[in-house]
């Protein structure tokens, strides 16, 4: 097996200091380097109303992310809309419907959230099935929220306000890196956006997640190092195994 000495992680940089990422390079002796592959622009004013979205005319908004939560509230203060009290907040999780304290006063508010997954939402949109729906969302989409929501039969729209692009790697030197590693198909179709000469050969891939898996294999990637998985339920669990077993 080919030795793993370095690793290109396609995400932002953590604190390596607290970092489990930071304890594999320092314990295993291998370089591991951190560079987001796609970041998220925002769509404006403009796009929104040639998507013929009216804030004003929504009494429910879904949220499934931060970045939907930051950009919603971004183009209502654009717009000018002063986002009602009595608004109805459905989220996808915990962790999402805690962040909306970043924009509102939490306990005066209307707010539900599910336990992980679209389905989980379920009983809530069949609870508050008289609300008008806005679903703010990314342009990369999978249909699972839309499913459950057509399922609760609710009035809905879904609403265009962030895009995720292909960063610039034009400074990345991608032949250096024994491993790679990806997170979502985005950031996979990144890499041939950046080089589109690139050729696998010896570089291993790892991947994260079965749509960045397929998204790999699509591309005619070699995938050498998946997560998560029943032994490595993280990918800083499974590289770390990984690298022990390429550099015994």
């Amino acid at each position: 097996m080919d030795e793993v000495k370095s690793v290109l992680v396609s995400q932002p940089a953590p604190n390596l200091a607290t970092s489990p990422y930071g304890e594999i390079a320092k314990k295993e002796k291998v370089k591991i380097d951190f560079r987001p592959f796609i970041h998220v622009e925002g769509a404006d004013a403009k796009e929104l109303r040639s998507q013929k979205i009216d804030l004003s005319q929504y009494t429910g908004i879904i949220f499934t992310s931060k970045n939907a939560i930051d950009h919603y509230f971004r183009l209502a203060e654009e717009m000018r809309f002063a986002v009602p009290d009595s608004m109805r907040y459905i989220c996808q999780s915990e962790a999402v419907a805690n962040y909306l304290q970043k924009h509102i006063v939490y306990r005066k508010r209307k707010i539900s959230f599910g336990e992980k997954t679209a389905k989980d939402l379920l009983p809530l949109l069949k609870k508050h099935n008289t609300e008008k729906y806005l679903l703010p969302s990314s342009d990369v989409f999978t249909e699972d929220i839309p499913n459950v929501l057509n399922e609760a039969g609710v009035e809905w729209k879904r609403a265009i306000m962030y895009r995720t692009v292909c960063s610039n790697l034009q400074d990345v030197n991608i032949k250096e890196y024994d491993l790679v590693i990806f997170f979502s198909p985005q950031g996979v179709r990144s890499l041939f956006e950046n080089f589109p000469d690139f050729k696998q050969e010896d570089t291993k891939i790892g991947v994260f997640g079965l749509t960045t898996q397929q998204a790999a294999e699509e591309l005619k990637l070699r995938v050498d190092l998946m997560a998560p998985t029943k032994e490595s339920p993280s990918m800083t669990m499974a590289l770390e195994k990984f690298i022990k077993a390429n550099n015994k």
